[in-house]
């Protein structure tokens, strides 16, 4: 790199200098806001309301916002119906998608490019909220966490990523193996989402992702606290500065001092398990998005 960067010329030199700070810059600014609620989680209650400007390490270690937050039903509860939401979710996500994207992505199913049509016209124009949630109340699913994954089990932009992926398969692969007695059913998972798992992993990703980080839809449908997932809950503590509920049952005495770390213990709780899941299919992610993106 450094001997590239001898046969460069000034301009391009200058260029290369300016180019390297500016992202280096635009990194920190990026990381340090996660940074600085990592060292604020840690820190003691009574020493970070006091600190102003940058943090640069924690103010006096302290574990005094993660015991109150373990400590807290509510935030366990939360884990619970989240993880409920993401496993389930995401696999009728993936089931319904791979249904819809391989018959989409067939020549022979004559009726497809106007159903894609339909399909592509509810990006446009949708429903609304009202009618949405009228409707999520009228088939039975209030108060229910199926009301959180069957309303948003097909995602459009995924259907014609994985759809683009799917066509991009041999015809004639696929036509030795029905000359071989494979139906449709053992076409789509014994060939097509096997020869396309990148774009399979990255739809993992973006479901589990979506299914990770949403609440508003459970602010609309949920009215149950105990159905509650942890972005909702996370949500009241930040939005609405709930954390009374928090030191509930616990040895805390100033609930005013520790609410504060206890809203950056809150996030890191949330955010660190979507963080640690995300390197295991980044790998994925370039190639699936682009087999699904650049060929149509």
């Amino acid at each position: 790199m450094f001997r590239n960067f001898a046969k460069k010329s000034r301009g391009e030199k200058t260029f290369t200098v300016l180019n390297y700070l500016f992202l280096s810059l635009l990194t920190v600014i990026i990381i340090y806001p996660f940074v600085y609620v990592v060292f604020a989680s840690f820190s003691d209650p009574f020493e970070i309301m006091s600190t102003r400007g940058l943090l640069l390490k924690p103010k006096g270690f302290s574990l005094e916002s993660y015991k109150v937050v373990f400590h807290n039903p509510n935030i366990w509860r939360g884990y619970l119906n989240t993880l409920f939401i993401l496993v389930f979710g995401t696999g009728i996500n993936i089931l319904l998608t791979s249904f819809a994207a391989y018959a989409l992505s067939r020549p022979d199913f004559r009726a497809g490019s106007k159903i894609m049509l339909l399909i592509v016209f509810t990006m446009m124009f949708n429903g609304g909220i009202i009618p949405t949630y009228i409707l999520v109340r009228n088939i039975g699913l209030f108060n229910n966490l199926f009301a959180l994954i069957l309303p948003t089990a097909i995602n459009t932009t995924n259907l014609i990523i994985m759809r683009t992926a799917f066509r991009e398969i041999p015809d004639s692969l696929l036509e030795a193996a029905k000359m071989d007695g494979a139906n449709d059913f053992q076409l789509l998972f014994k060939i097509v989402m096997p020869l396309s798992k990148a774009t399979v992993a990255v739809m993992v990703l973006f479901y589990a992702v979506y299914h990770w980080n949403a609440w508003f839809n459970a602010s609309l449908y949920l009215m149950k606290r105990e159905l509650y997932p942890l972005q909702l809950i996370l949500r009241d503590i930040l939005i609405q500065n709930d954390t009374a509920s928090m030191t509930v049952g616990t040895s805390t005495t100033d609930t005013a001092a520790v609410g504060q770390t206890i809203k950056y213990a809150t996030i890191m709780v949330s955010t660190l398990p979507i963080l640690c899941a995300y390197p295991f299919l980044q790998r994925f992610f370039v190639k699936g998005v682009m087999i699904g993106a650049v060929k149509e």
